[in-house]
């Protein structure tokens, strides 16, 4: 307004507000604040990246590979060398304590702080860009702008073929829960708008273009409901093959419903669109089709031999797999790889090795298909992959506890397995700083060891009588059959429930911990990596146990890194 008397005087409560003009600067200052915290995770996992780029692990699980050559893999036969430790950790003690302290799991919801505080910052951003300086009520169109600009976000985190984890270093699984809470406050903006629509065209205080625009609008609202219905938990572990398929129709048919109910929709479509298109293209180039040969460990085991897998995974990923057996080919279903690649592996040559547990009608198909056969069964496989793994090198730590929980033994021992393997196979060539080890699986069953008691054997076996202190610790929770307890050399068979706080406190104490090792090689600033994979109240445990753990004894001991694999839906 000017001081000249005579300039128009505008009275802003008169001012008709644009909604089509002002609610897009909103969905682009949403889409910056959020792509903006992102490039900030990208720079604090930076170091990280580039440690793995030098040591070649950023390379791997780009796709199963055949050694087509058929030269067999013999162990390096180099000198063994010992990396010696840096002198000052305290930047890496520094950086665990801040980790650790985003760990605390909240009672009754399945997210720690550190994710808590990451959906916080979202959701700030979604209620403040919907509400800022906007008549919601008269005009609620923001929030139908704010639920559109979510779609590239909520693709970006639920795709498992992303640049994004690899530059952060995590496998999707480790991104979902983004994509699963960055659905449900799309869903919540478009109720928002849905509702508020409605109301208003109850009341008759908006007239609307045409009924046909509402129409869509209900319709593409009611997809929405779908699949976030048949995405809550209950369903996923009931029926995952139906969760799956509505999931897939129902996002397909709100793209195409959405766009014919408004054109603002359809510059956002377009990135979604490509990243599920790299998405599948990724997925074509890493499947495989191979033969496998199925040996029934009992009737509830079942362990998959992959024939001429010689690489191109690292220990702790998974696959996706389909088998080709009787009227169950079109269901596939994720597998962790037990073992490490032929190079490294102490247990195997020239194959990939998975773990079905019976637990569904596929799983006891499976084994009862295998078990038709005397002692094995030759199939067909496809594996889409390989996925995931975990988020911390156990070789840039000297101490190492490895705790699973029932068939999350899968992922433990293949951790177990490679990092053996680069220590002795490799003889360090990587700079692994690993002396102590301890394996800890809690099973229900003594016959259950069975399971995995060849694989722990050779690795035993293999650790014996060299630089690794390997100490193997198996918990059982029920009174059967003790005599059918394997011998594995360094291990022992316990009849007991574990707790984490007792299994973590002996690599805390300066007396007979990690500061004594093995032959009194000392490790008291080495660091600790603590794995634990199973069940979420192992995990959770585990998360909550190391949070607590004081920040003087985390800087004594060189930092403590903690990744959990959680086995559900």
């Amino acid at each position: 307004m000017s001081n000249d008397p005579g300039s128009p005087f505008f009275d802003p409560n008169f001012v008709i507000y644009n909604s089509y003009e002002t609610d897009p600067k909103y969905q682009r200052t949403f889409t910056i604040a959020w792509t903006a915290g992102i490039a900030l995770a990208i720079c604090a996992a930076a170091p990280r990246l580039f440690r793995s780029i030098k040591n070649g692990r950023a390379w791997q699980g780009w796709g199963i590979w055949e050694n087509v050559y058929g030269s067999a893999y013999n162990p390096v036969q180099l000198p063994e060398k010992i990396v010696s430790r840096p002198t000052n950790q305290t930047p890496r003690a520094w950086l665990s304590m801040v980790q650790k302290y985003s760990l605390w799991r909240i009672p009754y919801i399945n997210l720690d702080i550190g994710q808590l505080v990451i959906l916080s910052g979202y959701y700030a951003a979604v209620v403040v860009c919907i509400f800022l300086h906007s008549p919601i009520v008269q005009s609620p169109n923001r929030a139908g702008f704010l639920a559109i600009a979510q779609l590239p976000a909520v693709f970006l985190f639920g795709t498992k073929n992303n640049v994004l984890g690899l530059l952060l270093g995590k496998g999707y699984e480790k991104l979902n829960y983004l994509h699963r809470w960055s659905g449900r406050i799309m869903f919540f903006s478009a109720t928002i708008h849905g509702s508020l629509w409605l109301y208003n065209n109850g009341l008759g205080n908006v007239e609307l273009d045409g009924s046909n625009k509402i129409t869509l609008g209900i319709a593409a609202y009611s997809m929405l409901c779908l699949i976030v219905i048949t995405s809550l938990p209950f369903v996923r572990k009931a029926a995952y093959q139906f969760f799956f398929a509505l999931h897939m129709i129902g996002y397909v048919s709100f793209f195409v419903v959405i766009c014919y109910h408004t054109l603002y929709a359809v510059p956002w479509i377009f990135p979604p669109l490509a990243f599920y298109g790299l998405d599948l293209l990724l997925r074509m180039i890493r499947t495989r089709i191979k033969d496998a040969v199925l040996v029934p460990v009992d009737n509830q085991m079942t362990l998959i031999h992959v024939e001429n897998c010689d690489g191109g995974w690292i220990a702790g990923q998974h696959v996706q797999l389909r088998v080709f057996f009787s009227a169950r080919m079109f269901e596939s279903h994720p597998f962790t790889i037990l073992n490490a690649p032929s190079p490294t592996s102490c247990t195997s040559s020239g194959e990939l090795i998975l773990a079905a547990r019976v637990s569904g009608d596929w799983t006891k198909a499976l084994n009862e298909a295998a078990r038709h056969s005397e002692k094995s069964s030759r199939v067909a496989v496809m594996i889409d992959g390989p996925y995931g793994g975990s988020t911390i090198d156990l070789g840039e730590y000297e101490n190492v506890l490895l705790v699973a929980g029932g068939s999350g033994v899968t992922f433990a021992l293949g951790l177990l397995d490679d990092i053996v393997g680069r220590v002795i196979n490799m003889k360090r060539t990587r700079g692994e700083r690993t002396k102590r080890i301890q394996f800890t699986w809690c099973i229900r069953s003594f016959g259950a060891i069975n399971w995995m008691a060849s694989m722990l054997n050779d690795i035993a076996t293999k650790a014996q009588d060299s630089s690794i202190d390997l100490h193997i610790k198996i918990f059982v929770t029920c009174l059967c059959d003790p005599e059918a307890v394997p011998t594995i050399p360094n291990s022992e068979v316990t009849i007991e429930k574990p707790k984490i706080t007792n299994l973590i406190s002996p690599f805390l104490s300066a007396k007979g911990g990690i500061e004594t090792g093995k032959s009194g090689q000392g490790g008291g600033t080495g660091g600790l990596a603590v794995v634990v994979s199973g069940p979420r109240r192992l995990t959770f445990e585990a998360q909550n146990v190391i949070a607590q753990v004081p920040a003087s004894t985390t800087r004594r001991i060189g930092g403590i890194a903690l990744h959990t694999e959680v086995f559900s839906l």
